[in-house]
């Protein structure tokens, strides 16, 4: 059941099923374009996560109660969902067992060919974006590899780390604290500020893109314009 709901003077929310699903980013990705063509010049922000979506009203709006009462009569809350497909974009991965890639195998019963091979083979989903600009969580795992967080979070994760966390995948923009289980590094920048204010993209993929990870050797890996962190040096 999809739910509507304040949130503040100048926001509302909308809940689907508490679930990580294809089903709800596509219903998420309806709802929007349905969102931006009922308010038009009212909307300020849409703001999509897991399970929800945060509307954004800009100061001079109508009202959030009559907003909310329009969107209630004419958002098309359909069970019927068609397939969005978003974007294919590709990131290259150089697979390293500085890490965690041993640990993965190990607790997957699997060898670490295995692990990369399973790793590369999915296509994930763009399900949100956050903690950081260009921090993308991708699902869904293979089963096989679903890994829980690390018990003890790194206080430093490198630029690029591609990590796994239960039975999603994501790649690290910028060096951070992080807990999710890293297995490699990927040289391809998520995240361009400078670009703000221009038409190219501040990121390469938005919510309900496609992403496959393809694996590369160091050589390729730097040739890319990726640096290896200090303990692969």
């Amino acid at each position: 059941m999809i739910q509507l709901k304040l949130a503040g003077e100048n926001a509302l929310i909308l809940y689907l099923p508490a679930e990580i699903s294809a089903k709800n980013l596509n219903q998420l990705q309806q709802l929007q374009q349905q969102i931006r063509l009922l308010l038009a010049d009212q909307l300020q922000e849409l703001l999509p996560s897991y399970a929800s979506l945060l509307i954004v009203l800009k100061p001079a709006h109508q009202g959030v109660l009559a907003i909310k009462a329009l969107l209630e009569q004419h958002l098309i809350l359909s069970a019927t969902v068609s397939e969005q497909q978003g974007q294919l974009v590709l990131l290259p991965v150089y697979y390293h067992n500085a890490w965690d890639l041993d640990a993965v195998a190990k607790q997957a019963g699997l060898n670490t060919k295995q692990v990369i091979d399973l790793h590369q083979s999915m296509e994930y989903r763009v399900y949100a974006i956050g903690f950081a600009p260009g921090f993308a969580y991708l699902g869904e795992l293979d089963v096989r590899l679903a890994t829980p967080r690390l018990k003890s979070p790194r206080a430093k994760v490198p630029k690029g780390a591609v990590a796994i966390a239960d039975r999603q995948t994501a790649v690290y923009p910028a060096e951070s604290p992080g807990g999710w289980n890293i297995l490699g590094l990927c040289p391809i920048p998520l995240f361009k500020p400078e670009q703000a204010g221009t038409s190219e993209a501040l990121m390469p993929f938005s919510v309900g893109d496609r992403v496959r990870f393809q694996s590369i050797s160091q050589q390729e890996f730097l040739a890319l314009g990726g640096q290896l962190p200090q303990e692969l040096c």
